[in-house]
Order: structure tokens, then C-alpha cells, then sequence
């Protein structure tokens, strides 16, 4: 029998596998499985045991460490990972391993598959993110990895620069449309019903942290909330940060924030049917995540982008980057609600694809395990 893990550690990676572990269980039968494991915050009740939103067969729970106040933390969640997912390669000797992005626990499981020689299918490589330490880490998984699965043709041409192979880089746009398409279907009134609201202007937002700046956050997040404070007639719904370093700490200043500001809503998860539901009706989408860069224009909403998080990402028009200060933001906020605007962002086109990218990405995984076309060896492919 031929078989392959799905590794899931977060509640924003797990939306992405989401479309594609579906697409993998329809092919499943006495030849073929699928197997997903899954790990990291999705395990933690700080993060909101986030396991319970997890809706296909899980096959294993690997449980780690997710502290993350100190890079000693991080440096002993990546070396707890690697021992523990090298054990279970080890023990399962799957075909191949898909794995999303660019955590650092998903580097440490990328080692591990290195080192059992389980053949890593990678998706979502080739992306820049200046701002955070996501950039080296995706870039060094890429390296690891056989299979690459990108979002987008610039993201195509890094991972090709990158000496791999363009016969192994596959760009079939990003399972986020495919989100978009087939799972964002709560309407207005039940979407803000399920976070305790009626019918209101409201904006989505998620502050990650800057992982490659100095300093603490909470400079960055008394800027975020003295700029949110200047729009009473607006509504924040606000899904807290990931385990990067920094995220517990910018959790705890917004859960403060929430009792002393009356229209910010905290929430440790929204469920990805919920989040992109809630985003498809907003005014506009705020922060730093990912989401805002990739999701919100497929839907033609204005995204707020912050800082340098994001920097480097494919961007539609939609999307109004700012400083991480207070006049900076209430001032992209301002350009995002007028109507020449949300008319500007009538027009735009994701460059993420079309919302088929799942079926596609599941079609090549099962052609390229069945057929035994894997050759670890990898020659560098080098760019005359």
C-alpha cells in the first residue's frame, strides 16, 4: 500500500491543507491512503485546542511544546519536534510527507523527513516575507523538499532560482481560493450571529509578530489599538496571534484591551467556514496575516496590510500597506472606507489562481507516488 501523511500544526495551515486532504480521501482504497497527523497549537488549550475544528479522520496527535517567549523555547519546540516526527517516519515509512509553509516546527519536521529520506511534498514555497522569520525558514524547507507546490508565478520562478528542478515546481494557484469558493457560505446575519453580533460595520483583523524586528510588541499593539479607537462606528473582530515568539504576549494585551474598548472582540479561533465567511462581509480586513494579502481580494474587500510582516508577497490593488503607527494606520483605515476605493477594489484579480488548485495538487501527489518517479537525488538546476 502506498501512503502519505498530511502534517497540520496550526489553525491558518490547517485551512490551506483542508481542501487538499478532501481531495486526497476521495482516492483512497485498499492501495492508497492518506494518513493526517496532526500537532502543535492545534493541541494547546492557550491556542484554543484548535483540534476540535479539525473536520477529516485524524490518524495521529504528536504532541509538542508550543512556548514561545524565548528563542531557547523555539530552539527546544524544534528539537523536540525533530526527535519525535524523525521516530514516526521512521516507524511508518510513508511515501511522502506534505507539508505547508513555513513554521519553524514545520522546519524541524522537514529535517526529520530529510533524515528518514521520506519524500517531502511542499506547498506554498517560493513566497517572501520580509518581515518575519518565516522567509528563511520557507526557503530552507523548499531546499529539503521534492515536490513543490506554489501559489503563484513569481513564487514558480524563486523556487526554480532556487536550483530546483521546473519539472518538480507546479504552480496550480492556492488552496485559499479553492477556500473561498466552496467553504466561505455563512451569510452576514449568521456569520455575526456566531460571534455575538447583529447586524454592524465590522472589520477582521490578525496582528502576528515581526519576528525579524527588534524590540517588544507592545509598542505595536498600543499603535494598532489607538488607531482602532478612532473608528467607533466600526466593529473589530480580532482572532489572536500564532506561537511565533511574541504571540502569547500580544494575546494578552488584546484580551486586556477587550474589557476597556467596547467594539473590540477578541477570539483565540474563528474556524476557517466562520473566518472567511465573516471576511467576505467586511469593510475591510486589518493587520498583518497572510490572509489579508491572499483571501481578502478574491472577495474584493480592501485589506489594511501593517508593517513588514507581508513585505515581499504578490499583492493585488486592494491592498494599501502602511507603518505600524498609530496616524499611519487610521489613515489607511480612512482611504480603505471610501467608496472610490471599495469601487478600485471592484475591479481587482487575486493572483492566487481560480479556486481549482486542491484537485489539482491531489491529482499530481497520487500520479507521482503511484508511478515511483522519485528520485531523491536531486540534481541543482542551474539558470543559464
Amino acid at each position: 500500500m502506498k501512503k502519505i501523511a498530511v502534517v497540520t500544526a496550526t489553525r491558518a495551515e490547517y485551512g490551506l491543507l483542508s481542501p487538499v486532504i478532501k481531495e486526497l480521501r476521495k482516492y483512497e482504497n485498499n492501495e492508497f491512503r492518506a494518513e493526517l497527523i496532526v500537532t502543535g497549537t492545534h493541541l494547546s488549550d492557550h491556542y484554543g485546542m484548535t483540534i476540535k475544528e479539525i473536520e477529516h479522520r485524524i490518524d495521529y496527535c504528536i504532541p509538542i511544546s508550543v512556548k514561545s517567549n524565548s528563542e531557547v523555547d523555539i530552539s527546544a519546540n524544534q528539537s523536540e519536534t525533530l526527535v519525535k516526527f524523525t521516530e514516526l517516519f521512521l516507524q511508518k515509512r510513508y511515501d511522502a510527507v506534505l507539508l505547508l509553509g513555513d513554521r519553524y516546527e514545520i522546519l524541524a519536521i522537514a529535517i526529520a523527513a530529510g533524515n528518514t529520506k521520506t519524500p517531502i511534498f511542499h506547498l506554498c514555497g517560493g513566497d517572501t516575507t520580509e518581515g518575519a522569520l518565516d522567509e528563511w525558514i520557507r526557503h530552507s524547507v523548499t531546499k529539503i523538499s521534492y515536490l513543490h507546490f506554489v501559489t503563484n508565478e513569481e513564487s514558480k520562478k524563486r523556487v526554480i532560482q532556487l536550483g530546483e528542478d521546473p519539472a518538480r515546481v507546479f504552480n496550480y494557484g492556492s488552496t485559499s481560493i479553492d477556500n473561498i469558493v466552496h467553504v466561505a457560505d455563512m451569510n452576514k446575519a449568521e456569520a455575526l450571529s456566531s460571534v455575538g453580533l447583529g447586524n454592524c460595520h465590522y472589520a477582521l483583523c490578525t496582528y502576528h509578530p515581526v519576528t525579524m524586528e527588534g524590540g517588544g510588541v507592545d509598542g505595536q499593539i498600543s499603535e494598532f489599538l489607538e488607531a482602532i479607537q478612532e473608528f467607533s462606528e466600526i466593529e473589530f473582530i480580532v482572532t489572536k496571534a500564532n506561537a511565533d515568539q511574541g504571540g502569547a504576549r500580544i494575546n494578552e494585551l488584546f484580551d486586556r484591551a477587550e474589557s476597556r474598548i467596547s467594539n473590540l472582540h477578541i477570539f483565540t479561533s474563528l474556524g476557517v467556514r466562520r473566518y472567511l465567511s465573516l471576511m467576505k462581509y467586511s469593510e475591510f480586513v486589518l493587520g498583518n496575516s497572510s490572509s489579508g494579502i491572499i483571501e481578502a481580494p478574491a472577495f474584493h474587500v480592501p485589506t489594511v496590510n501593517i508593517g513588514d510582516r507581508q513585505r515581499g508577497r504578490a499583492q493585488a490593488e486592494s491592498i494599501i500597506n502602511c507603518k505600524a503607527e498609530k496616524e499611519f494606520i487610521a489613515e489607511a483605515i480612512t482611504l480603505s472606507l471610501t467608496e472610490k476605493f471599495k469601487e478600485r477594489c471592484q475591479n481587482v484579480q487575486s493572483p492566487y489562481g481560480d479556486g481549482t488548485a486542491a484537485k489539482k495538487i491531489a491529482k499530481k501527489v497520487l500520479e507521482i507516488v503511484e508511478n515511483r518517479k522519485i528520485d531523491l537525488k536531486k540534481k541543482f538546476y542551474d539558470i543559464l
